[in-house]
């Protein structure tokens, strides 16, 4: 089995504890109140994993995480950790990273296509009730029915003014489509594109295997998720990275149980993906935890409460790190109770009290053992971490986006032939066949050339060969968004993830 570095130490019995590479994938949590030390916790960790391989992606909430691109220092409060835990002389090093960046500002930018996010997960962004969810998942429905693509917001925009204006003529297909919610999805729209909707919906698309890169020395690239903005848009930052775990999930093969994980994702402010969560959507979420373990992912939550998390999902993460709890209100003493049951019970240790004792850096760790087992809890001190505690600078930000493998790659949007322009050539025609003497519109010859062939052509041009991402030209980044968006009817059903489904299937 592969080897991690050393997480935490227990002091009093002088004993290491080590989560184990085999188990990585066995998911984990990571909590405790404001201030307790989670975040440098995470940095470890995410060093440990880097070290051996893995990729890591992590969402950085307060901008504290980019220090992990540099290598540490010293500093009084560091040779004291060091000096208590017995380290002896610590060998300073950054890891490889790669900024990302919804908004594009500090990192690459991130995208994903209406059709991607689906229905479901766009309902629960725009905070649609049933009835409004109803509709919009008609929306795409006539949408794929009629083969236009749904890419970005115009084309959401788009389909909706045109389905509300023919709702008579669909009522009989696809039943009653109610204006006033029609009216309500664009507002949600219009509300979300002030937010930064129009940023992250597009193209080109993000490859979920641009976040599976190895450096030169073979350590795992962390890829950090720039969420302090996007924070400020609660529901935008829960449902994307709940899309980008669903995709993992969707398109990474089986892999079973391997010597490390293929990928770990760190979901930091876990408790805002379980906010007014509908139940069918959070059992989609336990299904996906459940399964996504057989993919090499592994999942680690991090959060201030342990009962942020949904028991189904709690009972999942076999890997836990729990730093100090407050408990000064009856709410915080549940989660102090709650917290001390789900370890597996140390006799020497009062689990329960020292959860309100602990000082910053110590936490009670509990690992998997080589059986699969959650080790007995201890009480032990965080391991420093090996690079830069706290954040980088612009400047020190902006030469590694630059230097990035992928620069260029996502740097600028295509707006490619889609239900927009569709739906705005249709409506063109019309006006011109209306007017005196004008020839009406020319249907397309059966069998003519479409964007599919097109996209076709392009592949066996453009594609080539190759893997080597900076060489990747935005045409080349679209054609592979767009082959990424063929169905298997020949593009007319357009696919989505388990999570964003029309039907909560798989993709086909």
């Amino acid at each position: 089995m592969v080897e991690m570095s050393m997480i935490a130490k227990q002091l009093e019995e002088n004993k290491d504890l080590y989560l184990l590479a085999g188990m990585g994938n066995r998911h984990g949590l990571v909590a405790g109140a404001t201030g307790t030390g989670k975040t440098v916790t995470l940095q470890v960790m995410a060093e440990a994993f880097s070290a051996i391989g893995v990729p890591v992606f992590a969402a950085d909430v307060k901008g504290d995480l980019s220090g992990i691109s540099q290598p540490g220092k010293s500093s009084p409060k560091f040779d004291e950790r060091v000096k208590a835990l017995g380290l002896g002389e610590v060998a300073f090093s950054g890891c490889p990273v790669v900024f990302w960046d919804v908004f594009g500002k500090q990192g690459h930018p991130v995208r994903a296509t209406v059709s991607e996010m689906g229905p479901l997960l766009l309902s629960r962004i725009l905070n649609l009730n049933d009835t409004q969810t109803g509709v919009l998942t008609l929306v795409f429905k006539i949408a794929d029915d009629q083969g236009l693509l749904l890419l970005d917001m115009k084309d959401m925009q788009a389909m909706l003014q045109h389905v509300g204006g023919a709702a008579k003529e669909y009522q009989s297909e696809y039943g009653n489509i109610s204006a006033a919610s029609i009216g309500a999805i664009q507002r949600g729209l219009v509300s979300l594109g002030q937010q930064g909707g129009d940023c992250f919906f597009g193209e080109p698309a993000l490859n979920i295997e641009d976040l599976l890169q190895v450096d030169e020395h073979g350590k795992g690239v962390v890829n950090i998720l720039a969420a302090d903005e996007l924070l400020r848009s609660p529901q935008l930052y829960a449902t994307f990275l709940l899309w980008l775990m669903s995709e993992l999930f969707e398109k990474l093969p089986e892999l079973g149980d391997a010597e490390k994980p293929k990928l770990v994702f760190f979901f930091d402010e876990a408790h805002l993906l379980f906010n007014d969560l509908p139940s069918v959507l959070q059992s989609r979420i336990e299904q996906v935890v459940r399964l996504i373990r057989s993919k090499g992912v592994g999942v680690y939550f991090v959060t201030q409460n342990p009962i942020d998390v949904p028991d189904v999902v709690l009972g999942q993460l076999g890997n836990r790190v729990q730093h100090a709890l407050r408990a000064f209100s009856p709410r915080d003493q549940k989660a102090v109770k709650s917290a001390a049951q789900t370890f597996r019970a140390n006799p020497a240790l009062d689990v329960e009290a020292v959860i309100t004792q602990m000082g910053v850096g110590e936490a009670l760790v509990s690992f998997l053992d080589v059986k699969g087992i959650p080790g007995v809890v201890e009480r032990a001190m965080i391991c420093p971490p090996h690079s830069q505690i706290g954040p980088i600078t612009p400047e020190q930000r902006a030469v590694i986006v630059k230097a990035s493998v992928l620069a260029g790659v996502y740097e600028l949007a295509v707006d490619r032939e889609s239900a927009y322009e569709r739906l705005k050539g249709k409506v063109a025609a019309s006006a011109t066949a209306s007017a005196p003497g004008q020839p009406g519109p020319v249907a397309p010859a059966a069998g003519g050339p479409g964007w599919l062939d097109t996209a076709g052509t392009a592949l066996s041009g453009v594609l080539g060969g190759g893997g080597n991402r900076r060489g990747d030209t935005v045409v080349q980044a679209m054609v592979k968004s767009a082959a990424r968006t063929m169905g298997s009817t020949v593009g007319r059903q357009i696919i989505r993830g388990v999570l964003g489904s029309l039907l909560g299937g798989s993709k086909r």
